[in-house]
């Protein structure tokens, strides 16, 4: 657990979740889903129907990590270690932020753990894939020193086209 300061009344914790915090796990998810349905490609109706073991079975190849303020959790995003695209050692997905928390730095608390702990958890070249009508996800990641990576791809049978980015760990 590392902890951020971010102004003096709001103070963000960042947790690597275990397998035994699966239901924390479920329950920021499916806010997320339900928050912010257009951002993700998950369907609400599965992930609220996913077993224990189901849940379980996920810590088996990805990282969890949740960021939480007094007590509440905020924000959230889950890392896959593996052979990428773009030269990607791994993949983010499921990035999200409370909507009454955004802009006070969450994501970036996220990302300072992400960096703080790359070496040694093979995250030192971060890729994630973002909907390219998704301008303040996009911005966000900008300003975390993502850059486009690739071009546009269709996503799903909506139509709707995704971008990957991508990010090295900042060297210090």
């Amino acid at each position: 657990m590392v902890i951020y300061a971010t102004s003096v009344s709001q103070k963000i914790v960042v947790s690597l979740l275990s397998p035994d915090e699966w239901e924390r796990l479920r329950q920021i998810r499916i806010r997320a889903l339900k928050e912010n349905p257009e951002a993700f490609g998950a369907n609400l109706t599965e992930v609220v129907n996913q077993s224990k073991e189901d849940w379980l079975k996920l810590y088996e190849k990805e990282d969890y990590l949740v960021a939480s303020s007094n007590g509440q959790d905020i924000g959230m995003l889950y890392i896959e270690v593996l052979k990428g695209d773009h030269g990607a050692t791994c993949w983010i997905g499921g990035c999200w932020t409370d909507p009454s928390f955004r802009g006070i730095g969450v994501m970036r608390s996220i990302f300072d753990y992400i960096d703080k702990n790359a070496a040694k958890k093979g995250w030192q070249r971060q890729g994630l894939g973002v909907w390219a009508d998704n301008l303040l996800a996009i911005n966000s990641y900008k300003s975390l020193g993502f850059n486009f990576a690739g071009e546009k791809m269709l996503g799903n049978s909506s139509g709707k086209f995704f971008q990957h980015m991508i990010r090295d760990v900042p060297k210090n």
